[in-house]
């Protein structure tokens, strides 16, 4: 459960995200956030979670339950399970119960990770019906008035077997996401890396033209998290090239000739 003591997260808006998602909630529409990886999606969804939750409480115990979905992930894991404790059998909540219950956000993250028997569960909270059916206990749930689910998931991450299918995409509001432009990426790099704007901006441009190498062969484009952990790099004193190697090339892919090509950027930006 996340809670940010009052803080909202640091987020910059790109386009419309925030009023749609604003709407959705008003009318508790859930929504699915698709984009590229390290493009923004969580840290939009925990501003989101913040600034909405603070809005219609005064006191939240937490504004935000996020489970990271993953091919292991069982309905039991989101539902709850009986667990022995002492000389009793106990009920606990799993996340996705607990925040149908005390009425937060939940998100689930790269939805398409998880078990297909497991997805179907959500289906019934994403409808008029609002509710989650838990079976071990034959219990019914309602939805909490002010419960929101939100998933997400890289559509560049698609196959057959991890795909999200038509009859749970269709439940949801969908809000597209993509890599900033040039000055905004620019803008959130040197926030949260605390760089200054002009070392921020041939970031930024690093990262635009290694995106353009995807036509060339690489698998993924740099996210704007990569080229914020160069930042960071940079501002503990490693070098512009350096950083940039280890966080963008190096990470990015293990093909020696796609290194070169990415290196050679680097080095035309940072002489």
């Amino acid at each position: 459960m996340t809670d940010t003591n009052g803080q909202a997260p640091f987020y910059l808006p790109i386009g419309d995200e925030v009023d749609i998602f604003r709407a959705a909630y008003e009318c508790r529409l859930p929504v699915l956030l698709k984009g590229p990886t390290g493009c923004g999606k969580t840290r939009f969804v925990e501003y989101m979670a913040h600034m909405l939750m603070r809005e219609e409480k005064e006191e939240v115990p937490g504004n935000l339950i996020t489970v990271a979905c993953h091919e292991d992930l069982t309905g039991s894991d989101l539902v709850g399970r009986y667990l022995i404790q002492g000389d009793e059998t106990v009920w606990i909540d799993g996340p996705l119960t607990q925040a149908v219950r005390l009425g937060t956000v939940c998100y689930l993250d790269e939805i398409v990770e998880a078990r297909k028997d497991t997805i179907v569960l959500i289906h019934p909270l994403t409808d008029h019906r609002r509710i989650l059916p838990i079976d071990k206990k034959g219990e019914i749930q309602q939805a909490h008035s002010d419960f929101l689910l939100v998933i997400s998931y890289n559509p560049g991450y698609q196959s057959i077997l991890k795909d999200l299918k038509h009859s749970t995409r269709q439940r949801f509001v969908t809000i597209e996401f993509t890599y900033p432009p040039r000055d905004k990426e620019a803008e959130v790099i040197a926030h949260e890396s605390t760089l200054e704007l002009e070392t921020a901006l041939d970031l930024a441009r690093l990262g635009e033209k290694v995106r353009h190498l995807k036509a060339s062969g690489l698998e993924e484009g740099v996210s704007t998290r990569l080229l914020i952990y160069a930042g960071h790099l940079m501002g503990q004193g490693v070098s512009a090239r350096r950083a940039c190697s280890v966080a963008v090339s190096r990470s990015l892919t293990d093909d020696v000739d796609s290194q070169r090509a990415i290196d050679e950027v680097i080095n035309a930006i940072f002489p």
